[in-house]
């Protein structure tokens, strides 16, 4: 039988992982007020097979609750809340990292708490519509431009968030600077028309997501510190344009000088999005000395082969583990994987479609 390098520890920073199989971070909307619940430890305990857990997208702040129902960590309830997860997470053998997502311009007033404001590089619009409970599907509104004391505060809420993830026990955080949300909106200059420190070059674009990166690191440290990027997505109205390469080449460049502990690229081709180009993923590889994961469409199989060719560290898988939550298991064991998946109940509010998915029975 082959020995798959899959499911090899590794070591991640400062963590041993017991494989390198990493669940990546799915919005499910069970926060219900935006606090972490006993629901959602159960949902991350039963998936607790993975090497690593990255955790949904959670605001390091009120003004980044963009979807309904998602957590954040900017208060001590939502503190309290995700010690239930981290806890039931070690006492599985797993680690699990935390995704800071601030959602910038892809929000609606009518998901957002009271005193919040939506903000972003400019006042640019995306294209598109944002479920709401009390009213369903909305248009996106125009956000405000942020000012310098916006950015300020803004990178303040999240080095007081990475504070609050370890305080909350998680082994890190994940910066989410990808799928149109909030730091990947500087990195664009489509949503960023700025004309200011923070606009223009692709030196100023990348400034205040390596700002964010470089104080986080200064509060949990360089090796508790990961980021997510997805050059040539589409999500959340990212159009492409000419210098995608050269913004990400910049910056992972400036990622390795502060010497973070992961990036992680997400290609979501395989739902449709247009396909991201072996030769990006190559560049940030290798001008990356640390670890790489990798996400978009594996199956074991071709997970195994661009682990064996270096081009990713670890794996992450992100749907499979919905209807499989012991999809390592079953990925080990050659057993078949479900292929029950309730799409309709993804972002629903209870257990149905999130904790009721059953393991393999031989």
């Amino acid at each position: 039988m082959k020995a798959y390098k899959l499911f090899t520890s590794i070591k991640l920073g400062s963590a041993e992982l017991k494989n390198r199989i990493v669940m990546a971070p799915m919005t499910r909307c069970r926060a219900i007020g935006n606090i972490p619940n006993e629901l959602m430890a159960e949902y991350y305990k039963q998936r607790s097979g993975a090497g690593l857990i990255i955790t949904e997208g959670t605001s390091p702040s009120p003004n980044g609750l963009g979807y309904a129902r998602i957590p954040g960590i900017f208060s001590k309830q939502q503190l309290e809340g995700w010690k239930k997860t981290t806890s039931v997470v070690h006492k599985e053998g797993s680690k699990i990292f935390v995704q800071l997502m601030h959602t910038g311009r892809i929000s609606h007033p009518l998901n957002m708490t009271e005193g919040s404001k939506i903000i972003a590089p400019s006042a640019v619009k995306a294209a598109g519509q944002m479920w709401t409970d009390s009213k369903q599907l909305q248009d996106f509104p125009i956000p405000k431009e942020m000012t310098a004391e916006d950015i300020l505060h803004t990178k303040s809420e999240f080095i007081a968030a990475s504070k609050n993830a370890i305080d909350a026990g998680f082994d890190g955080v994940e910066l989410h600077s990808a799928n149109g949300y909030l730091l990947e909106q500087f990195l664009s200059p489509i949503s960023n028309i700025r004309n200011d420190k923070y606009g223009g070059s692709i030196e100023n674009r990348c400034r205040f997501v390596l700002e964010v990166v470089e104080g986080v690191v200064a509060a949990i440290g360089k090796e508790n510190t990961g980021i997510r990027v997805s050059p040539y997505g589409v999500a959340s109205d990212m159009p492409h344009y000419p210098e995608i390469e050269a913004t990400y080449k910049y910056l992972t460049e400036q990622l390795n000088k502060i010497g973070i502990t992961y990036i992680h690229i997400v290609d979501h081709s395989a739902m449709g999005a247009p396909i991201v180009p072996i030769e990006i993923k190559k560049l940030i590889r290798n001008s990356f000395k640390n670890t790489i994961i990798l996400a978009g469409g594996f199956d074991k199989e071709r997970a195994e082969v661009d682990v064996e060719n270096g081009l990713g560290d670890l794996i992450a898988f992100g749907r499979p583990f919905i209807n499989n939550p012991d999809l390592v298991e079953r990925l080990k064991n050659d057993f078949p994987l479900s292929q029950d998946l309730k799409m309709d109940l993804f972002y629903g509010a209870d257990e149905k479609g999130y904790t009721d998915y059953p393991c393999y029975k031989a």
